[in-house]
């Protein structure tokens, strides 16, 4: 049993904040106490109260029966003093994680949470019962981030649940988590998880400092964290890498980075991070190394692919015909002489149609966008042909993009790259392949320049390291790569991925 002074702080709760008005001291007067709770809780009416005997005194639990457990609340407190009739309370409720309070400048917090509190007419304490009603769904694989081999569950909306599955697969004493409260009126609980002998004192001490510099008023998502804490919030790249997978959050940590994970979403936040972290798969290190690397540079393809293809096919029949063989240059003249506008034109249409379909695939059920697809693909691609609204040489282009799109693992990466080939293609129609160029320089220019949390973006590449190479367009055998070292870079990697076992010496 804990006993809660009045302003007492939780470590590490630094943001939390109640939402009481003000402190106040629990009365010796149930009826003040229970009347000053419903009235900061504007009379809800799930405000569920049970008059109470016990001790020679007239009590009352009060809790909300929408986020308390009330099988929990009956056998476990009430049906404990009834039996009891007399004593100390701490010594009867031993099965609720009891704690004593002695203001109620926290009362509300605590109701909102799924406690329970217990007051006792002439004692000016208030007792706190753990009766939160936990609901939640069974745990299965990442519709998002499915793999071939390997292990096979995902994150939950169960903060605690989702901190056993790590701790689970780290069995080590230098694993260490720390919470933080964050939304000055959503107290949303988050978890800053690293290893200890492996991540950077100040690489912590930064992202602490950034999580408790949240202004907000409600975390809703990891998405909310995720734009407050970022190096660049306009560079259309992502600097923050998210997983719904355990393994994968394992893995990172066992290289020195760190995660975030918060209450009520599945979704891990891994930083720092590069550009090619983005490009990596569990399903890299489950395979031997040589399909791996060759599974991981087709990866780097279909980015290339989907980022330059259309400007570049642009850029070829607007301004460059003469780099394409004579037959094929016969072949795309016919099939584009009947469409009506430029190359750019046609290109856009095609592209915001194809985002139309995939937006539609998502918002629909699953088996009307199995559908949407069809019509999709089939319909409206032969009907647009057919009718000289887009040539048959930029359905195929398009296509091979949109595929190339999907390869990529994140969706933040694939959301990238679609954004960025319409400023390419738009160069392009311009000026051939000297805006293509153009746009490439500036775009790796910016990649070179980005840094997460104090770390090169664009690391291995630039700045320039050469054993950084061993894990970034291909993948070493593990045994290569199995040297652990106090650093949050890709260059130099852990035991491979923590959930591979250990490497050869």
């Amino acid at each position: 049993m804990k006993r809660i002074r009045k302003k007492a702080r939780i470590p590490h709760l630094q943001k939390g904040l109640s939402l009481s008005p003000e402190a106040k001291d629990v009365s010796p007067s149930v009826k003040e106490n229970v009347d000053y709770i419903k009235e900061q809780l504007f009379y809800s009416d799930d405000i569920l109260e049970r008059d109470i005997y016990f001790d020679n005194r007239q009590g009352k639990l009060i809790f909300l029966e929408t986020v308390s457990d009330k099988y929990l609340v009956m056998e476990s407190i009430i049906k404990p003093l009834e039996r009891a009739k007399v004593g100390a309370v701490e010594h009867v409720i031993t099965s609720s994680g009891l704690e004593v309070g002695e203001g109620l400048d926290k009362a509300i917090s605590w109701i909102i949470a799924g406690k329970c509190l217990l007051f006792l007419e002439g004692i000016p304490e208030v007792y706190i019962c753990e009766t939160s009603l936990v609901v939640k769904r069974g745990v299965k694989e990442p519709d998002n981030e499915g793999i071939v081999r390997g292990a096979h569950d995902g994150f939950i909306e169960n903060l605690v649940i989702n901190l056993h599955m790590i701790r689970n697969r780290i069995e080590n004493p230098n694993l260490v988590v720390r919470y933080f409260s964050l939304g000055k009126k959503s107290d949303t609980k988050v978890a800053l998880l690293y290893m200890k002998n492996l991540a950077k004192e100040e690489l912590i001490e930064e992202v602490a400092r950034r999580l408790n510099l949240i202004p907000t008023d409600f975390i809703l998502s990891p998405g909310f964290i995720g734009e407050y804490i970022e190096d660049d919030s306009y560079s259309p790249f992502p600097q923050l890498l998210y997983t719904e997978r355990p393994d994968r959050t394992v893995a990172y940590l066992m290289e020195g980075r760190f995660a975030i994970l918060s209450e009520g979403n599945p979704t891990s936040i891994i930083a720092p991070v590069t550009l090619f972290s983005f490009y990596q798969s569990p399903d890299d290190y489950h395979s031997r190394w040589m399909f791996g690397s060759l599974i991981r540079s087709i990866r780097f393809a279909s980015f290339l692919i989907a980022f330059i293809l259309p400007g570049l096919y642009i850029s070829i029949v607007t301004f460059h015909p003469e780099v394409l063989p004579i037959e094929l240059i016969y072949s795309v003249k016919s099939s584009i002489e009947r469409v009506p506008y430029p190359s750019l034109i046609e290109a856009f249409f095609m592209e915001l149609t194809l985002e139309l379909i995939r937006e539609a695939g998502i918002r629909l059920p699953t088996r009307v966008s199995q559908t949407i697809g069809i019509v999709g693909g089939l319909v409206i691609g032969d009907s647009v042909v057919q009718t000289g609204l887009v040539s048959l040489p930029m359905i195929i282009v398009v296509a091979l993009t949109a595929i190339s799109a999907f390869v990529v693992p994140s969706h933040e990466m694939s959301s990238t790259v679609r954004l960025l080939r319409f400023p390419l293609m738009i160069a392009a129609s311009m000026f051939g392949f000297i805006g293509m160029t153009t746009g490439l320089f500036l775009i790796f220019t910016h990649l070179a320049k980005i840094e997460t949390f104090g770390n090169p973006y664009f690391s291995p590449v630039m700045p320039f390291k050469l054993k950084g190479f061993k894990d970034t367009f291909i993948r070493f055998p593990l045994w290569h790569l199995n040297k652990s070292t106090k650093d949050s870079t890709p260059d130099q990697r852990n035991s491979e991925k923590a959930i591979l076992g250990e490497g050869r010496e």
